[in-house]
Order: C-alpha cells, then sequence, then structure tokens
C-alpha cells in the first residue's frame, strides 16, 4: 500500500514537472513574442508595433507667439549680443612652484612666464559703450577680484582679452575695455529711479560659467532700494549697505556682473547677488543702473572711485562702556545712535574742523546717523571740496561744525574693529586716560 502510495506521489511530481517545464516554455515564449528577448522573427513584430503606435503621434506646427511673447523674444536676441562671459586667469602655480618668482622676473624661460594662467571663476559682464576701436563692459568687482589676465567670450562664442580700466570693491563695479571689431550691439542705460516694482525683469547672463552662456530668466521687479548688509573689508562685519533692486529672476553663481533689462531690452541693473537660505527663494540682487552710471564714469575717467573722507577712526557706541555714555555723555542706556570718534587723523578735514577724540557724529546736514555704516552711507552722497554740517555730542554738549571735504584718501575714513578696553567716566585721578 505504501509502494502504491509512493508510485503515484511519483507519479504526481513528474506529471508536476512536465507542467511546470510546459509553462516555462510557454513563458519564454511570450517574453520572445513581446520582445524582451528579441529573434528576427519577434523583432520584426515589435518595429511593426513601433510604426503603429508611432503613426498615431505626430508634431504640429507650434502655435504662433502671441505679440508680447515675440516682442520678449526679440527682445531677448537683441540684447544678449551686449552679454559677455568673463574669465578671471591667475597663475594657479605661482604659489607652488619656487622657481616661479625667477621665471616672472624674465631670469630663465621667459617666453613661458604667462604659462601657469588658468581660469579661476567665471561671471557676466555687459557692453555698455562703443567707441571707435574699443568697447567697454561693466561687470562685478568680485568677478575680476585678482585676476592677472581677463578674458571675454562673445555670444557667438569668440574669445577675446581684455584690460582692467578699473574697479571699486565698495560698490562692486568693475569696467574693462576690449578690442570692438565685430561688436555691434551695446545697452542703453535706464533711469532706475523710475523703474516699478511689478515690471518684467529680464537676468541674461553666464549661470556656472560659460557652458551655459547668455542664458536667460524672466521675473519681475519685486522691491526698490534694498538695504543689504555687506562686508568691504573682510573682518567679517557688515560695514556698509548696498542699495538694491530686487527680483525674482532666477540668478545664479556666475549671473553676477550679467544684465538685468526691462521689457524694452534697456539695463535696468546689474546682477550682483542672491539671497541663499534654506526656505528661501527667489530673491536675487541687482545694482541699479543709476548708481552704476555714477560707478562707471569715474572709474573711466580715473581708475578708481574717489570719495570725500572726514579723516577719523570711529566705531559703535554700543562698544563704549554704559557708564561713560549715561555719565558723561548724558544719554538714556538704549541710546545707540551716531558714530563714536576714537582718533582724529592729523591735517585731515575733521582736525582742521575742529572734530575731536570721543566726539560723537550724531548727523550730516540734518540728517541723523543711525551706525557706523550709516556715517559712510551718507558721507559718500557728497564729493570731495563739499562743505557740510556734523553736529556732534562732546561729553553731554551738542554743537555743529562745517567741514570742508578736501581729502580723499580711503585710509583716512577706518571703522574702529580692534576691540576696545571699556571706557569710564572721567574722574579727577583718571582725567587723561578714558581706557
Amino acid at each position: 500500500m505504501l509502494n502504491d502510495h509512493f508510485k503515484a506521489s511519483s507519479a504526481n511530481l513528474k506529471k508536476w514537472k512536465r507542467i511546470f517545464r510546459g509553462v516555462s516554455a510557454s513563458t519564454l515564449t511570450i517574453l520572445l513574442a513581446a520582445g524582451i528577448i528579441t529573434s528576427h522573427e519577434d523583432l520584426a513584430f515589435s518595429r511593426e508595433n513601433t510604426e503603429q503606435v508611432s503613426s498615431q503621434v505626430q508634431t504640429l506646427e507650434p502655435e504662433a507667439l502671441s505679440n508680447e511673447e515675440q516682442k520678449i523674444v526679440d527682445t531677448v536676441n537683441q540684447a544678449s549680443e551686449a552679454v559677455v562671459s568673463i574669465a578671471n586667469l591667475q597663475n594657479v602655480g605661482s604659489q607652488l612652484d619656487p622657481y616661479s618668482q625667477y621665471q616672472s622676473n624674465n631670469y630663465f624661460m621667459p617666453e613661458e612666464e604667462n604659462r601657469n594662467l588658468q581660469p579661476v571663476g567665471e561671471g557676466s559682464g555687459v557692453i555698455y559703450r562703443i567707441d571707435g576701436d574699443q568697447a567697454y563692459i561693466v561687470t562685478n568687482h568680485h568677478v575680476i577680484e585678482g585676476a592677472e589676465a581677463l578674458e571675454v567670450q562673445l555670444k557667438n562664442g569668440e574669445t577675446l582679452d581684455a584690460e582692467l580700466i578699473g574697479s571699486d570693491s565698495l560698490s562692486d563695479l568693475a569696467v574693462l575695455k576690449m578690442d570692438s571689431a565685430g561688436i555691434e550691439k551695446a545697452l542703453e542705460f535706464a533711469d532706475s529711479d523710475k523703474i516699478q516694482v511689478g515690471q518684467t525683469a529680464i537676468a541674461i547672463g553666464s549661470p556656472l560659467g560659460s557652458d551655459f552662456a547668455t542664458s536667460v530668466t524672466k521675473g519681475i521687479v519685486s522691491g526698490l532700494n534694498r538695504s543689504v548688509p555687506v562686508d568691504t573689508d573682510g573682518d567679517m562685519t557688515p560695514d556698509w549697505d548696498m542699495n538694491l533692486l530686487q527680483t525674482d529672476a532666477a540668478i545664479s553663481p556666475g549671473n553676477s556682473g550679467g544684465a538685468l533689462i526691462n521689457s524694452a531690452g534697456q539695463l535696468i541693473g546689474i546682477n550682483s547677488s542672491k539671497l541663499s537660505a534654506r526656505g528661501v527663494e527667489g530673491m536675487g540682487f541687482a545694482i541699479p543702473t543709476n548708481d552704476v552710471v555714477d560707478i562707471v564714469s569715474q572709474l573711466e575717467e580715473n581708475g578708481e572711485v574717489i570719495r570725500p573722507v572726514l579723516g577719523i577712526r570711529y566705531t559703535s557706541l554700543d562698544r563704549i562702556h554704559p557708564d561713560y555714555r549715561t555719565e558723561v555723555m548724558g544719554l538714556d542706556q538704549e541710546e545707540l545712535n551716531g558714530a563714536f570718534v576714537m582718533e582724529v587723523v592729523p591735517e585731515s578735514s575733521a582736525d582742521k574742523a575742529g572734530i575731536e577724540k570721543y566726539d560723537l557724529i550724531t548727523a550730516l546736514d540734518g540728517e541723523e546717523i543711525e551706525g557706523t555704516a550709516d556715517l559712510k552711507q551718507k558721507l559718500y552722497k557728497y564729493r570731495v571740496g563739499d562743505k557740510i554740517n556734523v553736529t556732534i555730542r562732546r561729553k553731554s554738549e551738542e554743537k555743529e561744525i562745517e567741514v570742508n571735504l578736501d581729502a580723499a584718501i580711503e585710509e583716512e575714513n577706518i571703522q574702529s574693529t580692534t576691540p576696545l578696553e571699556p571706557l569710564q567716566p572721567e574722574s579727577e585721578e583718571n582725567e587723561n586716560s578714558l581706557f
């Protein structure tokens, strides 16, 4: 009986093996037919099926652009001819090669002096003027900073050498010039004081470098007169507020120095920066054209921007001991506006006018000074040779002093960042030493 059962089980097992082999063969046949594993016959089937599907999907002639779209396309095509890519070339091997100083001084191998010049960064620029055989480009200072040579790539891919005319770190602007042969387009400056929030803003530049040259993004002007704090002296402390346009047109690294134009193709700003933070999107910034025109004119004429100075070293009031502020100056603890004078440069504008050490500058021509960065901001609205009324607080007494801005040396107007010992109230025992 057991043998009969075993024989039956064996027969059933053989039966299922035959069925499994049959299913496997059938499955293989289906796979072959489906084109997963192809033979000549199956491939013919697959192609026939593809041709049948393709015949049902067709491309159509795109609808004509609306008048508004066509205007934007035409504007971009024309304006992009004046937008270039800029390569910052530096001698990358000069700090590693012990013989590089001799090579650069032509002691040997003078013909290979620039053999290590390589691009260390790329940005964008705008051709704003063509004058005879020279074309002038405006870009950002940080695009060309430290460059030993500069190359400009035009929209058509042609690469030209460029010469730096001048740059200004405070405004983050620079001017280059190059041969104008074959260059026909320069962008016009629009009056940025008449720009309105909500109007079209188109950014053209080279995001991530020349591989994406003349890329275009479109948005609107999101805000005007945005005050963005920046660090201009590298001490990690903001000491200047840039006045910028805000746009939601996408701006990426490499767009710096590129064009922000309106729907008429006029330049309204030079793209400069974007706000990068988690959860923040669409906050790009550009230097308004009216500011650009002023700086560019000075860079063309002088190679630098000459600004007036008072001739003082100063700091913020919150770095002064609270007792000195309240007992000597008669201020409330919460009163922190103004710029506190730590030193007066001999023979400077401030010295000649009678400004003294430990004076608190509170206003220029009646405009209140909120802090140290604000002092620079308001002072640099004036020109060398202008006369201004400076309001000061000397201890607890307020005075108004007329100052002739007859100096123009940047180092004479310095915000002090050196850690201070707290100023103490004057006493009979320590009246000559306030630290």
